[in-house]
């Protein structure tokens, strides 16, 4: 499969993003489809359009709508005169074709598979081509990802691991070349904060807040937030599988 990936790197580092936002350009046989333009950015566009120079390009698509990937798709879309894909509407995003699980998508000689993904958020989609994933943020390269429902996310999770992967292309961090190495730790990690939490609860932290103060002490503080989500929803799915010994407040901390 003759493939040309490019990565052009918003300019939104932070505690959040990494690096920044990764936005990826998939050629095939002379036809270029955009992945997750990122944020609303007059400067990124600019890159963008720069990096595609004469090439073709077919759609625009977006793995999910947080505001790091997805604002800048429909300037884009309009700049470039093609369709804009994506599974929903968000904020500041607005799809011209809505995509879902098993839509396909021609790129060139290629075909991109759309996966529904959810955890991260519920409109989370992976494309796949061949053995190559683009994960958006369902899977990061070098770190964890904040997660919504964490029930749906391991199940989407353990579905990757069915599938035979030679590279993931994420959408923040580095590539990663080892993709089912990075997916057992995934689970693992998810698996471990999952104990670490029960135990924490099991000890007397009855609250996100607390839950959070005792498991990710080590963490830096500005990651806190982030992890209160993801305590909350390690939580939600607890006590949903009957786990906890009573129904909890799961709201995370102002």
């Amino acid at each position: 499969m003759n493939l040309r990936i490019e990565r052009v790197l918003a300019p939104n580092p932070g505690p959040f993003t990494g690096p920044g936002t990764n936005t990826w350009l998939l050629e095939s046989s002379g036809e270029t489809v955009v992945i997750d333009p990122g944020p609303l950015s007059d400067q990124h566009l600019t890159a963008v359009v720069a990096a595609i120079g004469q090439r073709s390009v077919a759609s625009v698509l977006v793995t999910h709508s947080h505001s790091d990937h997805a604002p800048l798709a429909n300037p884009l879309g309009k700049e470039l005169g093609v369709p804009v894909h994506g599974y929903s509407p968000g904020p500041g995003f607005d799809p011209d074709l809505r995509l879902s699980e098993g839509s396909l998508i021609s790129v060139g000689e290629t075909t991109l598979q759309v996966l529904h993904t959810p955890g991260h958020s519920d409109d989370h989609l992976c494309f796949l081509t061949g053995r190559i994933l683009f994960t958006g943020d369902h899977i990061m390269g070098g770190s964890s990802v904040m997660v919504e429902d964490m029930a749906c996310y391991m199940s989407s999770l353990e579905r990757l691991q069915t599938l035979e992967l030679e590279r993931l292309y994420p959408g923040h961090g580095s590539e990663i070349e080892e993709p089912q190495q990075v997916i057992t730790w995934y689970l693992a990690h998810r698996r471990q904060r999952e104990q670490e939490i029960l135990d924490a609860f099991n000890e007397g932290a009855r609250d996100v807040e607390s839950i959070v103060g005792a498991v990710y002490r080590a963490v830096d503080p500005s990651l806190h937030p982030l992890a209160a989500m993801s305590v909350a929803a390690h939580l939600r799915k607890l006590e949903a599988e009957g786990r906890l010994p009573h129904p909890l407040d799961t709201a995370t901390p102002d």
